[in-house]
């Protein structure tokens, strides 16, 4: 990795470009396997600042609460109750306006870095609507005014509470600041449900399935905030690990430490890998991280629930420490960054702050509820994946998304720039615009195809994505990924394909009017956690859906980044059904 340039691949562009895309796609993980993307130190440098900021942001809302005083008396109020209160709703501002997960290069938003507050303060976006057949009020896909005045008074309330005092002394919990207003708290879950029914994107950008329970819980009154605040965080961390039983997680590992800006010696790097150059499947270091770090997650936060003080709980506060300093290091792409931050202050604040607090000191039943809702949800995410985002799914990072692949002729290409109210240009173009020129452009392209081909999934998205293209000419098009158009159409993108499926299709084929056989999209849906398939769907923009079926995650695991085919189970009432696909 450059101090200030990207480390490329050295390859022989013009006999290069003559490869077929497998071809092209294997120099390109062979480089991801020893160097990562060759993201430029300074790029990294930037991410480590905004952590930073952020940190210290947060202490300035803490600090602007009557009773906390003093950057040099933060041994004496960094456990008070109303500090993680104000650090809940600063992180979600901080998330809803853009400046969280999915911010900058490295989720390839370079013109602007981000998207959120400039589209959703915008009327004529798009807007996906989570059930607008069943919530009154809901339908349509064009953001209007109300949409933009519902997000404008989010903002501007979630300021509102963070430049807030407390309500005075709470003996019951054991402060003499107390905690915001409860109209405060009412009032943001008001405005992020509504907004949400309006559009699911923002209740997804906004981190509701973490920073939600939270807000929540800081309304049961007495230890029951504390004791619900310390349920969400065990639910988000086991329900994480949980996600994490599969063949996909350790492949997620070797491709993210494989471009861990920490991890610089090339010999390790490729340690992450079977048997490089020839063999890029996890090898035993990644498949024994998975499983440790899996342990860790699913395991440790129940010694820190159950114990109360002492060596138990230092150690195990210690562990999680490490484990979210673990994933920091690595700036993962779609870079969580101050999720994991935010998750080491809570267990600090929680488990070690208020250690003495335990399950046996519950006054009411709401925390014990909230617990059983958000594991309802996790337990059904898992089993439903279709139906419910990775999100509130808690599988972050498991390697098990909703993913799609965009197939894209020039013509279209036109029509969504022409039609599409957007702040940022199509990818290639962004692309084009950072590197240079077309040519240039095509490397990081193909880093980005390796990127997705290192996950199971990309095999099944390139292997399908030849079928989506069947009697047309593939060098006619452009293959993006459903994150890419996500970003560009919505303003907001983090991993979920809920977002670029056949509702996005639907609404940027209103404003487009595509011709049959301009945009045609794969749409691969997570792994269901007791069935070993994927389901699949081939959606044409303007005609709908030409073929659906099935691939065996078995296949996927055991072929590499660039494998473009992979046996394909086509159900019996499409066209040509009668076989199986190899």
């Amino acid at each position: 990795m450059g101090f200030l340039k990207q480390e490329v691949p050295v390859v022989d562009f013009e006999q290069w470009s003559r490869g077929t895309r497998a071809e092209k796609i294997k120099p390109m993980a062979r480089h991801w396997a020893e160097v990562g993307f060759g993201t430029p130190v300074v790029l990294h440098l930037f991410y480590v600042a905004k952590i930073g900021l952020y940190i210290l942001f947060g202490a300035v809302f803490a600090l602007a609460t009557s009773g906390i005083d003093g950057w040099s008396n933060i041994g004496q109020w960094w456990t008070e109750p109303i500090v993680l209160q104000k650090v809940v709703l600063y992180t979600m501002l901080f998330e809803i306006l853009g400046l969280g997960c999915g911010f900058g290069p490295l989720n390839n938003r370079f013109y602007p870095p981000m998207g959120s507050v400039l589209y959703w303060l915008r009327p004529g976006t798009i807007r996906l609507p989570p059930w607008p057949n069943r919530v009154p009020l809901t339908r349509g896909d064009n953001r209007e005014p109300i949409d933009v005045l519902l997000y404008g008074a989010l903002l501007m309330m979630l300021v509102v509470a963070l430049f807030s005092d407390g309500t005075g002394p709470d003996p019951a919990l054991g402060t003499d600041i107390g905690l915001l207003p409860a109209w405060q708290s009412w009032t943001i879950l008001a405005l992020v449900a509504l907004a949400g029914l309006r559009d699911k994107v923002l209740f997804l950008a906004i981190r509701g399935e973490v920073y939600v329970p939270f807000v929540v819980a800081f309304l049961f009154g007495g230890p029951n905030v504390l004791i619900a605040a310390k349920l969400a965080c065990v639910v988000i961390w086991m329900g994480a690990a949980t996600s994490k039983l599969n063949k996909h997680f350790p492949f997620v590992i070797s491709t993210m430490m494989s471009n861990s800006p920490v991890i610089r010696a090339r010999w390790l790097k490729r340690r992450f890998f079977e048997n490089f150059p020839d063999d890029l499947r996890p090898g035993p270091l990644s498949r024994a991280l998975a499983h440790v770090s899996t342990a860790i997650e699913m395991g440790v936060p129940l010694v820190l629930l159950f114990s109360h003080g002492g060596w138990p709980t230092a150690i195990a506060a210690f562990v999680m420490v490490c484990f979210h300093l673990g994933i920091l290091s690595a700036i993962p792409m779609g870079v969580p960054l101050e999720w994991n931050v935010f998750m080491i202050f809570a267990m600090l604040t929680l488990f070690v702050g208020h250690s003495e607090i335990g399950l046996g000191d519950m006054t009411n039943p709401w925390p014990v509820i909230l617990f059983v809702v958000m594991a309802g949800i996790v337990i059904a995410g898992n089993l439903f994946p279709r139906k419910i985002s990775f999100l509130p799914g808690m599988r972050y990072y498991a390697g098990n998304w909703d993913t799609t692949l965009w197939c894209i002729t020039p013509s279209a290409e036109a029509k969504i720039a022409d039609h599409i109210v957007a702040i940022a240009n199509m990818p290639a173009a962004q692309l084009e615009k950072f590197y240079g020129s077309k040519e240039a452009a095509q490397i990081p392209l193909y880093m980005g195809y390796a990127f997705r081909g290192f996950n199971t999934h990309g095999k099944a998205l390139f292997t399908l994505a030849h079928r989506a293209m069947a009697g047309y000419d593939e060098a006619g098009y452009s293959v993006t990924d459903g994150e890419r158009i996500c970003s560009m159409a919505i303003g907001w993108n983090f991993g979920d394909g809920h977002m670029h499926n056949e509702q996005l299709i639907a609404a940027m084929q209103r404003r487009c009017q595509f011709e049959p056989g301009e945009v045609r999209v794969v749409l691969l849906d997570a792994q269901p956690i007791h069935n070993q398939t994927q389901r699949y769907r081939l959606v044409d923009a303007a005609t709908g859906q030409f073929e659906s079926g099935f691939v065996e995650v078995a296949d996927m695991v055991v072929r590499q980044p660039w494998d473009d085919d992979l046996p394909v189970h086509v159900d019996p009432r499409e066209p040509g059904a009668d076989r199986m696909v190899g």
